[in-house]
């Protein structure tokens, strides 16, 4: 069965990197143990394949355009060897999630969870606050379990961490990040395939928190593809939502 997953996946790799609101990855750097166990890889029956996080144990925060409706969805389970796919029980979708308005790179509640049958093991990240300014040059750190070679869906299933830069007028509708090296004129780190629904976690006095999660991106310039800017649904105006949410499905959040 996670084979089949996982070969669907692959072969839509190179499908949805023609369209930028799904070409999603990432980046540089291995993130702390901590955020790692936190991150999971969410595939779907179609050949769709996204990142989440743990904002409890049996609860996955990711974005809505993941969810797509008639699909069966799984988490892969890195940690098993060979991998395994868990079941999730139930998902649910921000009722203002519109999909027009994500592949037109506008603002929409693009923010979805999904609980799963049975808990792991793992520490759940912390979700910021309702009242979190974020400003033009402050950084925030992507971490997607996308493709490191755009194209190369066997390239995926790895937690990357990137450092980028937010850039424009960040608002509580939408943040937009930059590689900070490449500043959108060459290739450079930022979201890729598989990285849709991937945390952007904001240092804070208690530590990292996610500020919001990863929508869309383009290639430099502004092209198709990867490596340019990445797109940030910020979660301060839907926090109460996932909270609410979480909470009637039984979580402790």
């Amino acid at each position: 069965m996670i084979q089949q997953f996982i070969r669907l996946v692959a072969a839509g790799a190179a499908l949805t990197l023609m369209q930028p609101s799904f070409a999603m990855v990432g980046g540089g750097s291995t993130p702390s143990p901590a955020v790692a166990s936190a991150v999971v890889t969410i595939v779907g029956s179609h050949g769709n394949s996204c990142t989440g996080t743990l904002i409890a144990r049996d609860v996955v925060l990711t974005a809505a355009h993941c969810i797509a409706p008639g699909t069966t969805t799984k988490i892969v389970d890195y940690k098993s060897q060979p991998p395994r796919l868990l079941d999730v029980r139930r998902t649910a979708v921000h009722p203002q999630f519109n999909m027009q308005s994500l592949l037109a790179h506008r603002a929409t509640a693009d923010v979805a969870l999904l609980q799963l049958a049975s808990p792991l093991p793992a520490q759940p990240a912390a979700l910021g606050g309702a009242l979190m300014p974020v400003t033009a040059g402050m950084r925030l750190t992507v971490v997607g379990m996308g493709v490191a070679i755009a194209g190369d869906g066997r390239s995926g299933g790895v937690a990357r961490a990137a450092s980028l830069t937010v850039t424009g007028r960040p608002g509580t509708l939408q943040i937009r990040l930059v590689d900070p090296s490449t500043n959108n004129t060459r290739a450079g780190l930022g979201a890729c395939t598989g990285d849709s629904g991937a945390p952007a976690f904001l240092d804070s006095n208690g530590g990292a928190v996610i500020a919001g999660v990863v929508s869309w991106s383009t290639g430099p310039n502004n092209a198709s593809g990867c490596g340019g800017l990445t797109g940030v649904t910020p979660l301060a105006l839907y926090r109460d939502w996932i909270l609410k949410t979480a909470r009637s499905w039984g979580a402790g959040i």
